[in-house]
């Protein structure tokens, strides 16, 4: 996360007419804004507070790029990331949309993680409501599709196979968050959401193959 100091509320001095001392103030909104690096084009990506293997939580704390709430939060942009790759080439507006809102859930979700005091104030961006229009949504797209009698590989369509990969992101996201839960406190329905995602994630796939025309590829076991 980019950080900086505030802008002081005084800076500098310099002597003007007739030898009296200038000071410059700054507006309280000056001072409110960091400082960032600034090029010929504005302000710059970079901040160089990383740079040291450290990060800023929101609050302010400071951790290792590797600490577990990173790697928690980390992992879901990775999901974020995938499901982005997936949104942009599928031609189904459906999918699309459902894949847009979910994604605007992920970064909540991550930025719930990135603030070890939890959600203040409002009502937190994932809750009960969140999850149960996942579980609508798995539902309502099972009705289409023929029964699971056996257990399926990834593959099929490639985008397909994209929302697979999707999946296992999601479930090592899921992995990452109960590590963290170990150590500091996650909320359980940080937990329900990505559990219940990745199973809407699978039925996606299968969607996706039927529609496509092509069958679900059954794991044939080893004789």
């Amino acid at each position: 996360m980019a950080g900086g100091s505030p802008a002081p509320a005084s800076c500098g001095s310099g002597s003007g007419a007739g030898g009296r001392r200038r000071y410059r103030v700054t507006s309280k909104r000056a001072q409110a804004r960091p400082r960032t690096a600034r090029g010929s084009a504005g302000p710059r990506i970079y901040t160089r507070t990383g740079d040291r293997g450290e990060t800023g939580l929101i609050g302010g704390r400071r951790v290792p790029k590797d600490h577990l709430r990173v790697e928690a939060y980390g992992a879901v942009d990775e999901l974020n990331a995938h499901l982005g790759l997936v949104r942009a080439q599928t031609e189904d507006v459906e999918l699309a949309a459902l894949l847009d809102d979910i994604q605007h859930r992920l970064f909540d979700l991550g930025a719930e993680l990135a603030t070890p005091a939890g959600p203040a104030g409002a009502a937190p961006a994932i809750a009960t409501a969140e999850i149960e229009q996942l579980e609508r949504s798995i539902d309502r797209h099972q009705t289409s599709l023929p029964p699971l009698r056996e257990f399926i590989l990834p593959g099929g369509t490639a985008l397909a196979a994209a929302l697979h990969v999707a999946r296992t992101v999601c479930r090592r996201a899921e992995r990452r968050l109960v590590t963290l839960g170990r150590e500091e406190p996650v909320r359980a329905d940080l937990l329900r959401y990505l559990n219940r995602l990745s199973d809407l994630l699978f039925v996606l796939a299968r969607v996706v193959n039927h529609r496509a025309g092509r069958s679900d590829v059954i794991w044939r076991k080893k004789t």
